[in-house]
């Protein structure tokens, strides 16, 4: 597990450096090149890029529970090939991660089977009913990084403020997926002119607009991190751009589909376009472009939710909301972000590494010597098509199938292993 990749173009933002050189990895930490045996392997990288390991701050395991969509092993392996070395698992499991006993068996699971890191997610409240407040310091204490419902988001406002000052006490950022209830109706898609052309009920982007308002709101009053989910909107993005300018502590990710997607895509009645929250409008998706050259949104994640075919091959309106995204998001990213001029290299990176890590508050994502070597290589002009049959995930419930990328993840290394290697 010793040996030196070199000659790579190594992008680290948290320590500010762009620049060719060699990373050295020493027992499984980043180490010096400069100390290393004469005879330590060197593994040549010239025409890629070596980054800190990728985290996605959103993603869906369904272990325990629905094991036939996905497992803690299968969702670590799509994780793997997708260039992530930290995943946050959300706690919308069945029985759900509410509880210390749900949290030990994820990270025991993910000790034995797993082949990246997995970052357990604690329920906000119980059974994710938005009704009573989970134990907090005992999901802490379990191991639990962060506080979501996701999926569901908590409509009682004094209910949420208790949870935000009792996540600051036990040092917990909030993840919320921001809608409220009464405003998305039970609807299917964007609202908007297909939803009229089309004759599908629409969820309005004010329904995440409010309650974005109302965590903002928590946030300053509580001076507490609350980290927003999926954001859609353009709407979404003014008020967080607004917030983070006057200082309040929130932040908010983007997700690869929604970037790259619209609600036109939805006359196609494909139930892998159906998520929560809906693709929306050009404008939409332009001004999350926006935010994320502006850094109003720090956090790229991909809101990975796997379904079994039989789920989702059912009319639109009653198909499960969500898709797969751990093996696309940075095929995805590098080819519409990247190649298309709106985010440089270091910044698309800083979305996947630097932004998440602030989140949650963690000592990862970054190339420090010392720390574990936990790496992304890239190569970020390699052409490639989406094939869903080859996905490590159990799986394939993607829109994306047959997109032409160009840049892809070619290796994965968690503490100095290669858990994948495509070079």
């Amino acid at each position: 597990m010793n040996y030196i990749l070199e000659n790579a173009r190594v992008i680290d933002p948290v320590q500010n450096i762009d620049s060719v050189g060699d990373i050295a990895v020493c027992d499984g930490l980043l180490a010096d090149p400069a100390k290393m045996p004469a005879d330590t392997e060197r593994i040549d990288l010239k025409g890629k890029v070596v980054a800190p390991g990728f985290i996605d701050l959103h993603v869906h395991l369904r272990h325990p529970g629905k094991t036939q969509a996905e497992t803690i092993h299968t969702g670590t392996l799509a994780a793997a090939a997708g260039g992530f070395t930290s995943i946050v698992a959300m706690p919308n499991t069945s029985p759900a991660a509410d509880n210390p006993g749900t949290i030990h068996f994820v990270l025991t699971h993910a000790e034995r089977e797993g082949v990246v890191k997995v970052l357990p997610c604690g329920a906000m409240t119980k059974n994710l009913e938005g009704k009573e407040m989970s134990s907090i310091g005992s999901l802490k204490a379990a191991g639990a990084v962060a506080l979501s419902d996701d999926g569901r988001c908590v409509q009682d406002h004094q209910l949420m403020r208790h949870i935000v000052h009792y996540s600051r006490t036990f040092n917990l950022p909030i993840l919320d997926h921001c809608g409220d209830l009464l405003l998305e109706a039970e609807g299917v898609m964007h609202e908007g002119e297909w939803s009229v052309l089309l004759g599908m009920k629409g969820m309005p982007s004010a329904a995440e607009e409010l309650m974005i308002y109302r965590d903002i709101i928590l946030s300053r009053m509580t001076n507490w991190k609350i980290h927003i989910q999926h954001v859609s909107a353009k709407e979404s993005v003014a008020i967080l751009r607004q917030a983070r300018r006057d200082g309040i502590r929130v932040t908010g990710e983007a997700t690869p589909h929604h970037i790259s997607l619209t609600d036109v895509e939805i006359k196609r009645f494909d139930s892998n376009y159906k998520m929560n929250p809906p693709l929306r409008s050009e404008e939409d998706r332009l001004a999350l472009l926006e935010g994320l050259a502006d850094d109003t949104l720090t956090v790229i994640a991909t809101d990975h939710a796997p379904h079994t075919a039989t789920e989702k091959m059912v009319e639109f309106d009653y198909a499960p909301f969500g898709i797969i995204g751990l093996e696309t998001a940075v095929q995805i990213c590098m080819t519409e972000l990247y190649h298309k001029g709106v985010l440089s290299l270091p910044h698309l990176i800083s979305k996947l590494t630097k932004g998440p890590a602030e989140v949650l508050g963690l000592d990862i994502g970054n190339l420090k010597t010392g720390n574990p070597a936990d790496i992304t290589i890239l190569d970020p002009d390699r052409e490639t098509v989406v094939d869903p049959d080859q996905f490590k995930s159990k799986s394939r419930n993607t829109p994306f199938a047959g997109y032409r990328a160009k840049g892809c993840a070619v290796g994965t290394i968690v503490n100095g292993k290669f858990v994948y290697k495509a070079f």
